[in-house]
Parts: C-alpha cells; structure tokens; sequence
C-alpha cells in the first residue's frame, strides 16, 4: 500500500493493467497468477485489487478475481451509473480538498439520508453513517433540500412536524426556521451552528436541475478548525462541486 501510494502515477498503470490482464485473461484468476504475470508485489497488488472489486471494475469469487459488472457501465455511458455512484468520485474530491467529512444526501420525507460520505483524516471529526437519516432542519443538508422545496411543501412541514432540538442552538420555532430558509435562498448556502451536534459547523448546498432536487453536498467541521477563510473555501468547493453534478 505504501508503495502505490508514494507514486500515484506506477498505481494507476497498475490498476489499468490488472485490469487488461483479467479482461484478456478470460478465465478467473488469482492474486498470486496476477502479481506474478504483472511483477506486482503482493501488498500493492491486495491493495488495488480491493478498491477495483469495491468500485465493481472486478469481481471476487472465493480467490478468483473476473471482470465486474462496472465495466459494462463504462460503455453505457452515463445512464448506466446511479445518483450514488455519481456523487461518490464528488464527495472524495470535497473531502480530500478539505480535509473535513464530506457527504451527499437525499430528501426521505420529512428527512435526510446520507448516501455518500468520506470521513476526515484529522483525529478531531465529525462522522456521518451512511444510510443515517435525520430530519430536515437538524443538517445543513437538510436545510439546503427544505429551502429548495416549493412554498407549499415548507408551509406543510412547518405545519405538521415536530422538530426535536438536538442542542440549545438547533432552530425549531417554525418562524425563525422560516427567515433561515429565506436566507439559504437568498445565499444559496445553508449552515448549521453547532445546531445538531456541539462543537460542529455544517454548510450544506442543495443540488436542483428542472426544478428537480436531487439532493445537497455538505461539510461538517469542527468549530476549533472553523474561521472565515475555511467557511469562504468550503462555500466555493460546494458551489463548484454541485454545478459539476449539474453539467
């Protein structure tokens, strides 16, 4: 793994040729066949061959490794890829550029489900589950999809939800919920203050194409890491970020 990582251009044309080789191959083969053709060492070669079959680009069965159904996707063009697979190349790139979790989620009810996350390396970070779903006005997430929805939905679930508060600064009061989300729509950029976990700051940017939302990138920091010029980044990289999912 060290040996990948400290040349990231020898990683990708060993993960290029690994895959070519089983492709040619036509027969499942094994780890050891494939390091030996290749003249890959075994702990670089586990490596690849683990991230290759999570993205689907190969297939494992028992020891033997076969081409994944990720390949077929690569021909079919873009509509062979789902919203998931999508945002994950996304949400790394926002994370790796911050250093801080970065995650995707969409609109389930009155909720939020993260459907990507990448977690920061920092030893101080906020995590988030995947599949975790949490009310629309604890995430900053949440609050980017609420203020996208149309004026009839918000009138509703200012309405019909009870809104726990998670901490003494989660906003509940359906009128000072309803200046926040005149805000996000004015800013394009909604934040959380420590509102669902103490010590957190979320911002959050909602993902619409047609009218359409698909869902909201967002970015939880801890507030000791927190200053302008890291909230002014983050707005950036979340601006840039959903207008690539929009091209």
């Amino acid at each position: 793994m060290a040996d990948t990582a400290s040349n990231p251009v020898k990683s990708a044309l060993r993960t290029l040729d690994i895959v070519e080789y089983v492709v040619a191959r036509g027969a499942p083969v094994v780890a050891q066949e494939i390091a030996a053709a290749l003249a890959i060492p075994v702990s670089s070669l586990s490596y690849l061959l683990t991230t290759l079959v999570d993205r689907g680009y190969l297939a494992r069965e028992g020891r033997r490794y076969t081409p994944g159904p990720g390949l077929a996707r690569l021909q079919i063009g873009a509509q062979g890829f789902s919203l998931k697979e999508r945002v994950a190349p996304l949400v790394r790139a926002l994370s790796q550029q911050l250093n801080e979790t970065a995650s995707f989620f969409v609109r389930q009810g009155w909720e939020v489900e993260a459907l990507v996350t990448e977690t920061s390396d920092h030893a101080l970070r906020y995590a988030v589950q995947m599949g975790m779903r949490m009310p629309l006005h604890g995430f900053a997430a949440g609050k980017a999809i609420l203020a996208a929805m149309p004026d009839d939905e918000i009138a509703a679930y200012l309405r019909d939800t009870d809104r726990a508060a998670f901490t003494p600064a989660t906003i509940t009061q359906a009128k000072d919920l309803g200046r926040e989300i005149e805000t996000i729509r004015r800013t394009g950029v909604a934040r959380t203050r420590e509102e669902h976990t103490p010590g957190i700051q979320g911002i959050g940017r909602a993902v619409v194409i047609d009218n359409a939302t698909l869902g909201a990138f967002s970015v939880a920091i801890p507030t000791v890491r927190f200053d302008p010029a890291v909230e002014r980044r983050t707005i950036e990289l979340l601006v840039k970020t959903a207008a690539l999912l929009v091209s």
